[in-house]
């Protein structure tokens, strides 16, 4: 079934890029038109969204690369997420009464891994230098923008998290959130990125901007120090993937939670969707319960793997995956699905870019919620995320607190390779809706014969809070029978429209057909973006 897209899909063939902000896709293309490739064009398009969109994302969070390298038609992985303070434990935090954190609680900030993400994602991947790649979204800072309409609500209501720390005026215009239209600048994030431009990782997590992320986070309570930011190191796991009806989906391997898309997409595997209609009540069905069983395993074991022992190839199993396929009740929801035993004895900024080459980059970065903490490093204009909010503070579970640990982590890049090619860099970005978003456009493409931006537009459905027995937002394209029918099933539903849609996610596609070159993109009609070729 195809639904009338909100968009026309982009076709180029020198190049593609496809992000939130037109802006950052604008900086984005620039950098391919000057001779850069999909990773120079990537970092760029991540430090311009920094600028324009800093109400998701920015250098003071994480970020995921997933890298297809046209030349050995490799896929390969950069991890950016950062660790928590050695000084940060359950233990710690129970001296000091606190045996919950708080969504926005300084101790939820985790080392910064964008910073060293960007320059280790151009040393590794791109051809141009760091300079080069962050001087257009320097430009934006220094002369500012226009602020983009769903953005400027977001940064209306970040304002509390801003107002969590002393410094958060700099993200302000006279203490208020710009209007849609109304320019914003930046200088002291400009100012950060040049001394990132300049100096490289120590000009981030060394010097004047470690300095001030300590003072500030001191100040208020927090136990990060120098040696703690000095001490952080991007990684590069190989990406994992498993083979969907001759489709190869690529993910980022734990800390991540991008195997619970493929866990999802091999419990659907055996199913045929031909005489099935999309968005009926058996198609989504079929995918929610698929998820539910996901995400129960995957909310227990996905865990720092440099810390704790995850089974990622276990997981990943076809034979664990039948086991597991046995529980999905086609009459019933699973609400109840408990996690099995594998060993048989989550807001972002997506985005993606594919070059005349045919390299192609994945992209992810994130604050995690909205503005994160909202606390902001005195004349570093950026805010410092909260994504130690994903540790538990359960002793006995894997994902528990530790010092120097990385958490369960939402942000998740996608790739897809087709017989070793490229087919296409993908990803829906939001917390836990980011592996639902990964299964729901896969099964669009594959079993629905959709191009990528009616793969994008098609209605969605949220498992809320990311546990096998959550409440199921669905989005108001879904008949009302169909909700209906869900509800008799078993299945909480809740349904959104307006402005509740946020939830759904915000998504970027490019495919590449390997027999012209032909470059074809989507970009989600729920974010300000778009995507643009040459």
């Amino acid at each position: 079934m195809n639904f009338n897209s909100r968009r026309s899909p982009v076709y180029a063939t020198h190049g593609m890029v496809a992000s939130s902000q037109p802006l950052a896709s604008m900086a984005g293309l620039s950098i391919l038109q000057q001779g850069g490739n999909a990773a120079d064009a990537a970092v760029a398009i991540a430090a311009a969204l920094n600028v324009t969109e800093p109400t998701s994302t920015g250098i003071g969070g994480d970020c995921f690369c997933i890298y297809y390298d046209a030349k050995s038609r490799s896929v390969k992985g950069l991890n950016g997420s950062g660790r928590a303070p050695a000084g940060l434990s359950i233990e710690y935090l129970a001296d000091h009464g606190i045996t919950a954190l708080p969504r926005y609680s300084v101790h939820t900030v985790t080392v910064p891994g964008a910073a060293a993400g960007w320059v280790d994602t151009v040393d590794r991947f791109g051809t141009m230098t760091l300079r080069q790649v962050l001087a257009p979204a320097l430009e934006l800072a220094e002369k500012g923008f226009p602020v983009s309409p769903i953005t400027a609500r977001s940064w209306d209501r970040g304002i509390p998290q801003l107002r969590n720390g002393p410094h958060g005026d700099e993200l302000l215009i006279g203490g208020r959130a710009p209007r849609p239209g109304e320019i914003m600048r930046n200088p002291n994030l400009a100012r950060t990125f040049w001394e990132l431009a300049e100096h490289g990782k120590p000009g981030f997590y060394e010097g004047r901007v470690a300095e001030e992320i300590v003072k500030v986070l001191a100040d208020m309570g927090g136990t990060m120090t120098t040696s703690d930011l000095k001490a952080h190191r991007t990684t590069y796991p190989d990406p994992v993937s498993t083979n969907y009806k001759g489709l190869d989906v690529w993910e980022m391997p734990p800390n991540g939670q991008g195997i619970t898309a493929l866990i999802a997409l091999n419990i659907l595997e055996e199913y045929s969707f031909t005489d099935v209609p999309h968005s009926s009540a058996k198609h989504l069905h079929t995918l929610i319960e698929a998820m539910r069983i996901a995400f129960a395993d995957t909310r227990w074991y996905v865990a720092d793997p440099d810390v704790i022992h995850v089974p990622v190839e276990e997981l990943l199993s076809k034979e664990y995956a039948a086991r597991r396929r046995r529980l999905l009740n086609p009459e019933r929801a699973t609400v109840d699905a408990q996690r099995g035993s594998p060993t048989a004895g989550s807001d972002t900024v997506y985005f993606c870019v594919v070059d005349g080459e045919g390299n192609a980059c994945s992209f992810i970065n994130s604050n995690y919620n909205g503005f994160g903490t909202g606390v902001v490093p005195r004349g570093c204009g950026f805010t410092l995320q909260n994504r130690g909010s994903g540790f538990s503070l359960n002793p006995d579970h894997p994902n528990r607190l530790e010092p120097g640990k990385r958490p369960y982590h939402t942000i998740i890049p996608g790739m897809a390779t087709l017989d070793g090619d490229l087919y296409a860099p993908f990803g829906v970005m939001g917390g836990f809706m980011q592996p639902q978003g990964h299964t729901q456009v896969i099964v669009n493409l594959v079993d629905y014969g959709m191009n990528p931006q009616e793969a994008l537009d098609a209605p969605r459905f949220f498992i809320m809070d990311g546990n096998a027995g959550g409440k199921v937002a669905l989005e108001d394209e879904i008949s009302v029978q169909v909700m209906s029918q869900l509800a008799s099933m078993g299945h909480e539903v809740v349904p959104c429209s307006g402005w509740a849609r946020g939830v759904f996610g915000k998504g970027q596609i490019i495919h590449r057909n390997p027999a012209n070159g032909v470059l074809t993109a989507g970009s989600d009609p729920r974010a300000d973006g778009c995507a643009v070729g040459w």
